[in-house]
């Protein structure tokens, strides 16, 4: 682990010294995988966005990078929607309630709609559950099974992800000059 980590540093250092700006690692993953599991990696817009996924059950590569595409296109936050944690399901599940009170629903009603709201919920963030974009008649999780495979895990990365952005406030900043 200590090798790879200097094998990254020595790399970031040679970058920055080629293109001339900053670059840092934030996040990353090492991932294993066995005989019976495929790797599928995927790159972006010239590597602005980054997937690996990690196939169970299958040796194909090709479906695994086929997923690694969707992902990037999709931008699923989870496999399935047991990741999904109940403080997040229940917090959804009262914003949903209350904007089918807000409609003017009848309560008998409410819980319906917001069983349904919720599934459409689920299919936004959760990959099992996506229409697949290359085939939009089966859902994700439906069609690596029909291949005899399971999607064990995912990493997404994209450039800049989860980094603060400053904001100026440029009539303070001009007050403040005033002031002087």
């Amino acid at each position: 682990m200590l090798e790879m980590l200097t094998l990254f540093k020595n790399y970031i250092n040679n970058q920055i010294a080629k293109i001339g700006e900053k670059i840092s690692l934030r996040r990353f993953e090492v991932v294993e995988k066995s005989d019976n599991q495929a790797f599928g990696a995927y790159l972006h817009m010239g590597g602005r966005i980054g997937v690996l996924t990690l196939l169970d059950g299958t040796t194909d590569e090709e479906l695994a990078k086929d997923i690694a595409m969707h992902i990037a296109a999709i931008n699923p936050k989870y496999v399935s929607r047991d990741q999904v944690s109940q403080e997040e399901v229940d917090r959804e599940r009262e914003v949903l309630k209350q904007q089918a009170l807000n409609e003017g629903k009848p309560a008998n009603i409410v819980e319906k709609m917001v069983e349904g709201r919720l599934s459409k919920f689920f299919e936004d963030i959760c990959l099992n559950d996506q229409a697949f974009v290359k085939d939009s008649d089966h859902k994700v999780g439906k069609y690596v099974a029909s291949k005899g495979a399971s999607i064990k895990l995912f990493f997404r990365f994209e450039v800049g992800e989860g980094m603060e952005k400053r904001e100026d406030n440029f009539a303070e900043e001009v007050m403040s000059q005033v002031k002087k």
